[in-house]
């Protein structure tokens, strides 16, 4: 796989505007290792393989376990490795990403808002929003994950 363009180089404008909302959510009331870990289950549905590897290498880097991470895609099936803060963000960024096949149902909000507060939850989705967008430009434009470049 070759990369096809610089997004950033292509397009400063949109690069720096979705900038500014990542810088926004740096500054977020929610802890920075549950926005990486929200960021790698959208990229990880997306199928953006840059992204995986980043947010991968960024959750590592923050003291996650090798045990916890391989089992972000199931984690479900391993609940004791996962908050219960952790589940009800993954399960909303799931329905969230997933937005067309679920519709993002009643049962899915309650579940979040019982976890964190009005802000939260939309500086979650803000997170989950954002991660969808990148993921369409990792993919349309064929970013090369760190661990692939030769």
């Amino acid at each position: 796989m070759s990369k096809r363009i610089d997004y950033s180089k292509a397009s400063p404008e949109g690069y720096k505007a979705f900038g500014g909302v990542h810088m926004a959510l740096q500054n977020s009331v929610l802890p920075k290792a549950l926005i990486d870990l929200v960021y790698l289950r959208v990229s990880q549905i997306n199928g953006c393989a840059y992204c995986i590897d980043l947010h991968s290498r960024d959750l590592l880097k923050q003291g996650m376990t090798v045990d916890k991470l391989v089992l972000v895609p199931v984690w479900q099936e391993a609940p004791a490795l996962f908050t219960p803060g952790e589940q009800a963000a993954l399960a909303w960024a799931e329905s969230v990403t997933r937005v067309a096949q679920t519709g993002v149902p009643q049962a899915d909000y309650d579940a979040v808002t019982g976890q964190f507060n009005d802000k939260e939850v939309a500086e979650l989705t803000y997170a989950i929003g954002l991660m969808n967008a990148y993921n369409r430009l990792g993919v349309a434009f064929r970013m090369v994950p760190s661990a692939a470049k030769g």
